[in-house]
């Protein structure tokens, strides 16, 4: 009997210390790692029409009208290469320019000293436009192997191209100033697509991915992390066909900030500190 006691008292002396470490080790571990992302609470203001038939290249307020640019992939017909201004009561764009679909894919579009600029998806080529009459005014190349995403800082144009770098371009001579690389929590911050600048900021949507990242273009890090999945899912839930979110517009008059996808039923208003 007395070496049973011995045996419990001894088993139980052992799970006492197990479970003293175990509490050990979970005090010791921090509720976030010091390299930790915070995410960005947002909430829904409105929603607007989209038109289904607008792959979602670019997004942008300019002279308080909201445009849009959208390309145009082989398996879906319907599609344009185009940029125009959206009507928000319909959705729809009217059309200012469209490219030729069987030679360009339509990308991203920025506004910059009365002209319009305007990426293409894999030709390595931009086009210049007049930005009251639309009139072509030139075009000029780049060396990366893809143009994705436009926007500008104010002074320069800064582009993206898949990757996890962006491209500051000199408006002047269209000649790459510097490249910066993006990363989050440590790690390359790939598939940058659509960007907004916005207070200071680089917001990124993320191709393929529901969230948008918000960049300090001093360093290249991801500060900030706003999930849209809800919306992505709503997308969906009333139009199957809609793909990923793309399109961020930021209107400095009113500071609205508005974010839609490609194909998708809504463009949707939404509001959260920035």
């Amino acid at each position: 009997m007395d070496k049973l006691m011995i045996i419990y008292c001894a088993l139980g002396l052992m799970t006492s210390c197990d479970d003293n470490n175990l509490n050990s080790k979970k005090k010791t571990i921090p509720s976030q790692p010091d390299n930790f992302v915070p995410s960005l609470d947002y909430s829904i203001v409105s929603r607007l029409p989209h038109d289904t038939t607008s792959f979602t290249e670019g997004l942008l307020f300019h002279n308080n009208l909201l445009f849009e640019s959208t390309g145009s992939p082989d398996n879906l017909p319907q599609t344009k290469s185009t940029f125009g201004i959206v009507n928000l009561k319909t959705g729809k764009i009217d059309s200012k320019v469209e490219l030729d679909k069987s030679e360009f894919f339509g990308e991203g579009i920025v506004f910059f000293n009365n002209k319009v600029y305007q990426l293409t998806y894999k030709n390595q080529i931009g086009f210049i436009y007049d930005s009251k009459t639309y009139k072509q005014l030139g075009r000029f190349s780049f060396q990366n192997k893809e143009g994705w995403g436009f926007t500008t800082d104010g002074k320069f144009l800064i582009m993206s191209d898949g990757t996890n770098n962006l491209t500051y371009l000199d408006p002047v001579n269209l000649k790459v100033v510097k490249t910066l690389s993006v990363s989050n929590t440590g790690y390359a911050e790939d598939f940058l697509n659509e960007l907004e600048y916005i207070k200071g900021y680089i917001y990124a949507n993320i191709w393929t991915k529901n969230y948008i990242v918000k960049i300090d273009p001093i360093n290249g890090k991801v500060v900030g992390l706003l999930n849209l999945s809800f919306l992505t899912d709503e997308a969906k839930s009333k139009n199957k066909n809609s793909e990923v979110i793309n399109g961020i517009a930021f209107d400095s008059i009113s500071d609205k900030i508005y974010v839609t996808g490609k194909l998708w039923p809504n463009i949707y208003q939404i509001e959260f500190p920035h």
